[in-house]
């Protein structure tokens, strides 16, 4: 059996129970440990006249602080039974304690102490509040889950202040005020002068309070879902408060194509703007079936999260991928059995209805296709539609319209699966071509008003030479 002792942070914090574990190992002849001679708290054991085994050797020879902890807690355990391992501040938030924890089982007994986080607490004037605490040297894994107020401890050095400071910069802002603590002193600075300080020391942290939503220069995604509430209230927005999932349903269709655009464009600071406006409608949508007892925010993401873990068995899981192609395999086989599909039928009656056309029918296509249902290649796939091209102008022939509609429905079908074999996105094939007539229309027109013709008046032939010399000029300037 192993104990742990909290030392706390200053001369005079070690609890009774913690000097009687340290006195009753050394009555015993077993060894005592501590982690850090280099501390307030170590004056703890001088006072008791313990001759401490100091381990700030390991630090010497640790080159990380996971590596650190790994070291101190393979010392500790080489100690043998019986030894006492003393930690300052808490030894519940030690990390080396809690390697020791996973590798004794029970086989360790703590005896906690006062904790560095309680110290800077006060100092920082948190006492009575919620707040995140988090050593420097943990602060990237956990990144992610960082909220206002805040305090950041373990901050021993230039280097390590300098990476602080510009994680909760990306997260809070640069001039966020923050309180530098360093072991008594208090002082207020500007989040970017972090790393500007003359000393650092174990004892060494920053602080942040809250910051009212109104002041805020970086957000969250918990602030956007907290807007789209307030708005929401009764004595909110005239708009947002009467909206419902039918009213805005279609916003979602637009703000996706006009990312796709700012996409096209390459326009990074388009594609911030339009990427937030997506994220808008989904948090809009979350809110109201939160009103509704549907679901929330948290249900969304859960959702999310968990089916990219289902989806992706050849990263989370056992099953094996080596290229695109076999990833995507993966990927439908777990679609296939997440959402029940017994038959590829269950697949291709999935596609929204909602899609594009052009995009649901190259979709459906390839389901079918997964199969066995598809042409051998490409040729095979022409010859098809040479035959739909013919029913066509058949059935134009007769003046039918239902059968003219329905025939012309079956050549484009055919035409986007002559695209899919050969590999191509019928989708952005069609706007492309779209968005191509649309700039040698524009450029014909200007040649023939240049001309000073009236565009309603022209030919077919005159047309036809007007957009073949605006043709030609356009790839001349590409």
């Amino acid at each position: 059996m192993i104990t742990v002792v909290g030392l706390g942070v200053e001369e005079g914090d070690l609890t009774r129970k913690g000097r009687e574990a340290i006195i009753n190992a050394v009555n015993a002849g077993k060894p005592v440990l501590v982690r850090t001679a280099n501390t307030r708290s170590y004056k703890n054991l001088e006072e008791l006249g313990v001759q401490a085994v100091a381990l700030d050797y390991v630090y010497e020879k640790s080159r990380s602080f996971q590596t650190l902890n790994v070291n101190l807690a393979k010392a500790v355990i080489n100690a043998g039974d019986g030894a006492v391992y003393c930690v300052d501040g808490s030894a519940v938030e030690d990390n080396s304690v809690k390697i020791l924890k996973k590798r004794l089982k029970k086989g360790l007994t703590v005896v906690d102490g006062v904790s560095k986080i309680s110290y800077f607490a006060e100092k920082a004037g948190f006492s009575g509040c919620s707040f995140t605490a988090v050593s420097a040297y943990e602060l990237e894994e956990k990144k992610r889950s960082l909220r206002l107020p805040i305090l950041v401890y373990d901050l021993d050095g230039k280097t390590l202040a300098s990476d602080v400071k510009l994680l909760l910069s990306d997260l809070f802002g640069d001039e966020t005020e923050s309180r530098f603590l360093h072991f008594d002193r208090v002082k207020k600075i500007p989040l970017y002068e972090l790393d500007r300080q003359k000393d650092y020391g174990y004892l060494t942290a920053i602080a942040i309070e809250e910051i009212p939503l109104t002041e805020k220069k970086r957000f969250c995604f918990e602030d956007l879902l907290s807007i789209i509430v307030r708005l929401r209230q009764p004595d909110g927005c005239a708009w947002d408060k009467v909206q419902t999932p039918q009213s805005i349903k279609m916003n979602a269709v637009e703000e996706a194509y006009e990312l796709l655009d700012a996409i096209d464009l390459d326009d990074p600071s388009k594609i911030l703007e339009e990427t937030g406006d997506v994220i808008l409608q989904a948090a809009f949508h979350a809110v109201m079936q939160e009103e509704r007892g549907e679901f929330n925010a948290t249900d969304v993401l859960s959702e999310l999260c968990g089916k990219l873990i289902f989806r992706h068995t050849h990263i989370f899981g056992n099953d094996k991928a080596t290229d695109e192609a076999s990833a995507l395999g993966v990927w439908e086989k777990n679609k296939m059995k997440e959402k029940h599909q017994n038959t590829f039928a269950d697949s291709v009656n999935d596609v929204p209805k909602a899609f594009p056309a052009a995009l649901r029918a190259q979709k459906v296509g390839k389901r079918a296709a997964k199969a066995g249902l598809d042409f051998s290649c490409v040729e095979d796939a022409v010859a098809r539609l040479r035959e739909e091209l013919q029913e066509f102008l058949q059935a134009k022939e007769s003046g039918d319209k239902a059968k003219i509609s329905e025939e012309f429905g079956d050549l484009l079908f055919s035409a986007i699966n002559v695209g899919r074999l050969a590999g191509v996105d019928a989708e952005l094939a069609l706007k492309e071509s779209t968005d191509k007539f649309a700039r040698r229309f524009t450029k014909a027109e200007a040649l023939a008003l240049a001309d000073g013709k009236n565009v309603l008046k022209l030919t077919e032939k005159e047309w036809d030479g007007y957009y073949l010399t605006a043709k030609s000029l356009l790839k001349k300037e590409n």
